[in-house]
């Protein structure tokens, strides 16, 4: 084996533990964001929030999966959500679990299941809201980006 394999192996495990962490992170995040309020879910109620007030956003998480991905519609909104999130400096994350997190963000108030392919996570501007879970996944996003991963896609971990 040669150095440069074994690097290769290192930087793989290690790539593969900084996801798995970041996905134990974003858990966290979503948990403790609903707790809060801090939560918009849904593709419509996203694009209204980054409308009316882009300075609330805080992160954006897109999920889809085998199902969705020949939705044409849904791949465009992500398009544009992932370009508003660009131009406004708001880290986006991909996720290929949408029952799992849909789980995460629970039902509304109708019992219905809710629109998880857009969640927004939300900090009012005049009380700014810090959870270190925001920061591991802020952290994630700038190392993916360094490495040209401009939309990482994290794996929610196991129950």
């Amino acid at each position: 084996m040669t150095l440069e394999e074994i690097r290769g192996q290192e930087n793989t495990m290690e790539s593969a533990d900084r996801v798995q962490s970041a996905g134990a992170a974003l858990e966290e995040l979503l948990v403790a964001a609903k707790k809060q309020d801090y939560l918009t879910v849904g593709v419509y109620e996203s694009a209204k929030i980054m409308n009316v007030d882009p300075d609330s956003v805080a992160f954006c998480v897109l999920a889809t999966d085998e199902e969705y991905e020949c939705d044409f519609a849904l791949q465009i909104h992500f398009t544009l959500i992932q370009a508003f999130c660009f131009d406004n400096d708001i880290n986006v994350v991909r996720v290929n679990d949408i029952e799992r997190l849909a789980d995460l963000v629970s039902t509304d108030e109708t019992g219905e299941p809710k629109d998880a392919h857009c969640i927004l996570v939300t900090s009012p501007s005049a009380n700014p809201w810090k959870d270190p879970a925001l920061d591991k996944l802020s952290l994630f996003c700038e190392e993916s980006r360094s490495v040209y991963d401009w939309v990482p896609t994290i794996t929610l971990p196991e129950r």
